[in-house]
């Protein structure tokens, strides 16, 4: 069994696990039960190539390249460098990515299940990941929101709601017009039941939500800024500090996350892999909700 130790006030660490080493598919499922019953895992000082980090990420789902693909990594494109290190004045990674809380792909028809991150350079000062429990903000409305929110749907593009200059460092990772031509228009619940659990949480209501079908957009952006404000509360935050070789797997069905700015001139690198949403059939619900169920 592996031992996992709480963060707070949710997610779980442990450093008992090694993704060098072949995984079984008995410790893969405790650290899958891990990971949905607690939204934020991580694995302590991994040392690992592209290739295993990727046979990982494709273990908790289907692996989507970004949309921003000058960044991707030279072995795999599923894999998104994210860094402020430039190569003879050119960047080799995406910076300053994410800066404002968000779901990732929830810009997509179907979204993402899990984002993983792998902490390759850390920063001497800050780079931390701030997240917000979505599943505990939805617990807390009032019946009447509830009652209010259940039937709406929220329409998602590519963006930022709260910043939509290009050149700001809280903007959305600028896209070029050939990759803003592929990305759609589309709408999600926003009170939205989880895909493995069952479990609602407001669905990312800060990031990519720009109305609500419907609604006049005054009216819709006021309602999703109310719903963003109460969910990004600071008892409902975690924050999390990176160390040298941590992966991270946060579940986007139950979370906001926000990148934190450092310094452009202090160092960072991460990998990231997303995965998309995919039912995977009432077994492995069967095996994995229990366990959820039990958290509060």
């Amino acid at each position: 069994m592996i031992t996992f130790k709480p963060l707070s006030p949710f997610g779980v660490e442990t450093s008992e696990v090694d993704l060098s080493e072949p995984l079984s598919q008995d410790r893969f499922r405790e650290i899958e039960r891990a990971f949905y019953a607690n939204q934020v895992l991580a694995l302590r000082a991994q040392d690992i190539t592209a290739a295993q980090f990727f046979d990982f990420a494709r273990r908790i789902g289907l692996p989507q390249p970004h949309v921003i693909d000058q960044f991707h990594h030279p072995e795999n494109p599923n894999i998104l460098i994210l860094s402020n290190v430039k190569d003879n004045g050119r960047p080799t990674g995406l910076q300053d990515a994410g800066s404002y809380f968000h779901t990732d792909y929830s810009y997509l028809a179907v979204p993402a299940r899990a984002t993983t991150l792998y902490s390759r350079v850390v920063p001497k000062r800050g780079g931390d990941t701030l997240f917000a429990n979505q599943l505990a903000a939805y617990d807390d409305l009032s019946e009447a929101t509830k009652r209010r929110i259940e039937p709406l749907l929220a329409i998602h593009h590519y963006g930022n709601r709260q910043d939509v200059n290009e050149a700001s460092r809280t903007a959305a990772s600028v896209l070029n017009d050939e990759q803003k031509a592929r990305m759609p228009v589309i709408t999600h619940r926003i009170a939205r039941p989880h895909p493995v659990t069952g479990r609602k949480a407001l669905y990312a209501v800060s990031g990519s939500s720009f109305g609500i079908v419907g609604m006049p957009d005054d009216e819709a952006r006021d309602l999703l800024d109310e719903l963003a404000a109460h969910s990004t509360q600071a008892r409902y935050q975690l924050r999390f500090k990176y160390g040298v070789g941590d992966v991270v797997i946060w579940d986007n069905a139950a979370l906001l996350h926000s990148a934190t700015l450092i310094d452009p001139d202090d160092a960072r690198t991460l990998w990231r892999i997303t995965v998309l949403e995919e039912d995977r059939g009432a077994a492995a619900r069967e095996v994995l909700a229990p366990t959820y169920a039990t958290q509060t």
